[in-house]
């Protein structure tokens, strides 16, 4: 299946009745926050579409890996996301109060009974993205004075023997004793 629509069999509208679906989607370019995720490959996902009775419970996961820039040196970083799936779709909606419905804890199941779950994966994987990319946990960054990338190796900046670079304006504070209250 290359896209997240499913068809709900006129079987699965039985109570009690369960059925597994599984495909991949191509997901767009993503902005989260001041991100943007580029997707090389598509989205695998999975679910369990189970009638509870009242409604269809999906339950399921998808798996991606995301690349962005990383948040300390600019270079591409590959985040794996991994999702949980969830979402409920009333099968009767008139049995429902208006005040339950405005709720978006839960969607109504549409006459042509097909769920689109794209919505569902973006949420599920919105949850996994963090809140700083980077592309190694031990990422060094750039120089603050030539901007070089630290994981390449050290910059050319002078440094004095305590590593402090003289030309910070912090640098001034490097001696700068802080008496403890009391």
């Amino acid at each position: 299946m290359e896209n997240a629509i499913i068809d709900i069999p006129v079987e699965l509208l039985n109570p009690a009745e369960t059925a597994h679906y599984e495909g991949e989607v191509n997901l767009p370019v993503m902005k989260f926050g001041p991100d943007l995720y580029t997707f090389e490959q598509a989205l695998t996902w999975d679910v369990e579409v189970t009638n509870t009775g009242e409604a269809l419970l999906v339950e399921g996961t998808c798996d991606v890996v995301g690349t962005t820039a990383c948040a300390r040196c600019g270079e591409a970083a590959e985040v794996p996301l991994f999702g949980e799936i969830e979402g409920y779709f009333l099968l009767d909606a008139e049995g429902a109060s208006e005040e339950d419905l405005e709720d978006d804890e839960f969607d109504v199941l549409p006459d042509d009974r097909k769920l689109d779950l794209l919505p569902l994966i973006q949420s599920a994987i919105t949850l996994d993205i963090p809140v700083i990319p980077l592309c190694d946990d031990d990422c060094k960054g750039l120089c603050t004075q030539c901007g070089a990338n630290l994981n390449e190796g050290p910059c050319d900046c002078a440094q004095e023997d305590d590593g402090i670079n003289p030309n910070n304006p912090f640098a001034a504070l490097k001696d700068f004793k802080i008496e403890e209250w009391q």
